[in-house]
């Protein structure tokens, strides 16, 4: 089974030094059940997506290429909300490589780094930049996120549980 194990940050955008580089994303679900079936195009890459729930840090998630067709095709069949825009940039520190989506759309404003782990309690030396973790607050998943975008949020409002996983 594949498991993805990873810490979330928000990030202060101001303090980012220039990317390795940079992609533009956009992603749509299909599904917002117990597993979230992500269609996610990075450049010229497809990839049909699915994550299920978790505890922690850690939760399952299978991923596979698709043709570019195939998921222009799919992203046509997700509904509004149910996308997310952003492009992800690359950073190394302290030898990891940390992925940084700054959000576009109803998203706009949110920038998160995350950080592949090997282990749940592997340590991690965090950057300057990513400043509060938010691993475990489900508003930051990027399913949530394609239904309650980021420009809805009151301020300090609690999210609602999620059913499915994903990201």
């Amino acid at each position: 089974m594949g498991v993805e194990i990873e810490r979330k940050f928000l990030v202060e955008a101001a303090m980012l030094p220039e990317p390795e580089k940079a992609v533009p994303m956009e992603q749509g679900y299909l599904d917002h059940g117990r597993i979230a079936a992500r269609v996610r195009i990075a450049g010229e890459r497809a990839l049909l997506t699915l994550k299920g729930t978790g505890a922690g840090t850690a939760r399952a998630e299978f991923e596979y290429a698709i043709p570019l067709e195939d998921a222009r095709e799919l992203l046509r069949s997700c509904s509004l909300p149910g996308r997310v825009t952003k492009t992800r940039r690359y950073y190394r520190h302290d030898g990891r490589l940390w992925e940084v989506d700054v959000f576009g759309g109803a998203n706009e404003g949110l920038v998160l780094a995350e950080v592949e782990l090997e282990s749940e309690d592997e340590e991690v030396d965090v950057p300057p930049w990513a400043k509060r973790e938010v691993s475990g607050d489900p508003r930051y998943f990027n399913a949530y996120l394609a239904r309650h975008p980021y420009a809805e949020w009151s301020g300090g409002a609690e999210p609602e549980r999620m059913e499915g996983g994903g990201q």
